[in-house]
């Protein structure tokens, strides 16, 4: 593990850092995915509003 030693003789401790890369553009089925995630999502928060103010009796 990496340390330094401060004054006074303190050890300061860093993490261990993860090795860098580079990320790739999301393909054709992984943007799907996205998609269809998304719409699941939307329909869910949209259908628990709905609930919510049918409950509520608010007019």
């Amino acid at each position: 593990m990496p340390y330094t030693v401060e004054e006074g003789g303190r050890l300061n401790n860093f993490a261990k850092e993860p090795k860098v890369y580079q990320a790739e553009p999301p393909t054709a089925a992984e943007k799907r995915n996205y998609l269809i995630l998304g719409v699941t999502a939307l329909i869910l928060v949209s259908g628990l509003i709905f609930v919510a103010f049918s409950a509520s009796g608010v007019s």
